[in-house]
C-alpha cells in the first residue's frame, strides 16, 4: 500500500446514474481555495451557501469568466476546515443535480485546478490515519453502506459509534495492567511469586477467558450479519428446488414445470431470515449429461455445494427408494455436506414418516412441502440454527478477521493461563500476554501491516 498521500483528492460521493441531487467531495490542501476557484459564493465555515459552478480553466478567476459560457450547474456547498471534518483535512462538498454529466463535469472543473481522483475508500482511509475513526469504526463505514437489512444498518452504525471498539479497548487495557505487573515481576525475581499472588493475576487471566470467549461468539454473530450466508439448493432432478426458491423467497422468481432438468444454470435470489442476509442459489438438477449444456450446468452445481456456506439437499418424497434419502456422496464432495441440511420435499403428496427415514449422518432433516408451505417456518429456523445465527445476539457488526484476531487472543490467554499452572517462567507468560495485546491492537488498528490495510480500505466505494 503506498504511503498517505497528502494531496488534494477528488471523488463523486453518491451512487452512480441519476437523481435529485449529487455530490462531489474534496479532501486535503487546498481544497477552500480550488472550490473558491469554480463557485460564485464565498466559502464560510459550515454554512451551506447557494452557489453557481463553473468550469473555470487552471489560472482563470470565476469573476473573468463570461456569464453562461461556461455554467456548469447551480447547487449548494459546504466547507468544513481542518482538524473537525470526516477526513481531519480540509473538506468541501459541492452539491448539484444528480446527473451523471453534470457530476463528472464538476470532478473534471476541480480537477483542472490541481485535484486527483480519489482511490477507493481514501476519504475513509485518511480519516483513520488522522485519527478521527479507528480501524473498526472505518469498516463499519463500509458495512453500513453495504448492510441489507435493518438489523445489520443497526449494528454497523453500533460500530461506528464505537461500540465495538470500546469492547476492544476494555480488554486491552486489562491485557495491558497485566503486563505491567508481570514486568514488574521479572524486574524483580525474588519476589515474583509474591507480585503475581498479590496482583491476583491467576483470577484475572480467568475472567478476561471469559470476556474474550464472549468476545468471540458476539463477533461471530457481528460477521455474519455484515457479510450474510450463501445457501445453495442441490439435488436431482424435479424434486422441487425452484419451487422451493420460490417458496422459501417469497417470489416467482424461477421457472418450475414438470420437465425435469429445467434448471440449467445458477439462479441467485436475495433475501433476509430474521436479519440474517441470505443468498438461495438454486442449481442445476445432478444426473448424468443428456447434453453439453446440462454438463455445464451440473458442474456449476457441484462447484457451487463446494462453495457455499449451507448445502440444502433436497429430495422428493414421493420418489424415496425404500424410506431412505438419496444420499449426495459421489455427486458432491462430503466436504461440502458438512453444513448440509437434508430436506423432504413434496410431503404433500404422500405421507412420510420422519422416525422410518435413512439419513444422511450429522445431517438435520426437514420435512416441508413448497407447494403449501408445510414445514418451510421450522426449515427457516433450521437453516439459522445451521449458520449459527441468533437473532437479536449481534449487537454490531465485525469481519471475519476481527473473530479471527479474538481466537488468537484467546489461544494467546489459554497459554499463559496454563503456564502459570504449570509453573512456567514468568517471561514466556509475558510473552503470551504481549501477543495477545498485539492481536488485539491488530482489530482496531493500532498494531496493524500496511499491506492488510490496503487490503481493507481497496473494498470501499470510490469518494468514502
Amino acid at each position: 500500500m503506498p504511503a498517505l498521500d497528502r494531496d488534494l483528492i477528488a471523488a463523486i460521493a453518491t451512487a452512480p446514474g441519476q437523481g435529485g441531487i449529487g455530490i462531489v467531495r474534496l479532501s486535503g490542501p487546498d481544497a477552500r481555495r480550488v472550490a473558491s476557484e469554480i463557485c460564485t459564493a464565498e466559502l464560510k465555515a459550515r454554512v451551506v451557501q447557494f452557489t453557481r459552478f463553473f468550469a473555470a480553466t487552471e489560472g482563470e478567476s470565476v469573476d473573468e469568466l463570461v456569464e453562461g459560457a461556461q455554467l456548469i450547474d447551480e447547487g449548494l456547498v459546504l466547507y468544513f476546515p481542518a482538524p473537525r471534518s470526516f477526513t481531519g483535512e480540509e473538506v468541501v462538498e459541492l452539491q448539484g443535480h444528480g446527473g451523471p454529466m453534470v457530476m463528472r463535469r464538476l470532478l473534471d472543473a476541480v480537477c483542472a485546478k490541481g485535484a486527483r481522483i480519489a482511490r477507493p475508500g481514501e476519504f475513509s482511509e485518511r480519516a483513520f490515519h488522522n485519527g478521527k475513526l479507528d480501524l473498526v469504526q472505518a469498516e463499519a463505514v463500509a458495512d453500513l453502506i453495504a448492510s441489507t437489512s435493518q438489523a445489520a444498518a443497526s449494528a454497523a452504525i453500533n460500530s461506528l459509534t464505537g461500540k465495538f471498539s470500546d469492547a476492544i479497548n476494555e480488554l486491552s487495557r486489562e491485557v495491558e495492567g497485566l503486563r505491567v505487573m508481570l514486568e514488574a515481576a521479572i524486574d524483580f525475581p525474588e519476589e515474583d511469586v509474591e507480585i503475581l499472588q498479590d496482583a491476583q493475576v491467576n483470577a484475572r487471566i480467568a475472567a478476561l477467558q471469559t470476556a474474550v470467549a464472549h468476545a468471540v461468539q458476539t463477533s461471530r454473530q457481528g460477521a455474519l450479519l455484515a457479510q450474510g450466508i450463501t445457501i445453495a439448493l442441490v439435488g436431482e432432478p424435479n424434486v422441487g428446488k425452484s419451487s422451493l426458491l420460490n417458496a422459501l423467497s417469497g417470489e416467482e422468481t424461477a421457472i418450475v414445470t414438470d420437465v425435469a432438468g429445467t434448471t440449467r444454470d445458477l439462479l441467485k435470489v436475495d433475501l433476509v431470515l430474521e436479519g440474517l442476509p441470505v443468498r438461495l442459489v438454486d442449481t442445476a438438477g445432478l444426473r448424468e449429461a443428456r447434453d453439453v449444456v446440462e454438463e455445464i450446468g451440473v458442474e456449476r452445481a457441484k462447484a457451487q455445494a463446494q462453495v457455499a456456506d449451507i448445502v440444502l439437499w433436497v429430495n422428493d418424497a414421493s420418489a424415496l427408494p425404500d424410506g431412505r434419502l438419496i444420499e449426495p456422496t459421489g455427486l458432491v464432495d462430503t466436504e461440502a455436506l458438512k453444513q448440509a441440511i437434508s430436506v423432504v420435499n413434496k410431503v404433500d403428496l404422500v405421507d412420510v414418516d420422519a422416525a422410518t427415514l435413512q439419513t444422511p449422518a450429522r445431517t438435520p432433516v426437514y420435512l416441508v412441502s413448497a407447494k403449501t408451505g408445510v414445514g418451510l417456518a421450522a426449515l427457516r429456523e433450521g437453516i439459522l440454527q445451521r449458520a449459527g445465527f441468533s437473532p437479536n445476539q449481534a449487537p454490531f457488526t465485525a469481519r471475519a478477521r476481527h473473530v479471527e484476531a479474538l481466537e488468537g487472543v484467546a489461544r494467546c490467554l489459554d497459554e499463559a493461563g496454563a503456564g502459570l499452572a504449570a509453573g512456567a517462567a514468568v517471561e514466556l507468560v509475558a510473552e503470551s500476554l504481549r501477543h495477545a495485546h498485539d492481536r488485539l491492537g491488530e482489530i482496531v488498528g493500532t498494531v496493524t501491516a500496511d499491506d492488510l490495510l490496503g487490503k481493507i480500505f481497496a473494498e470501499f466505494c470510490i469518494g468514502k
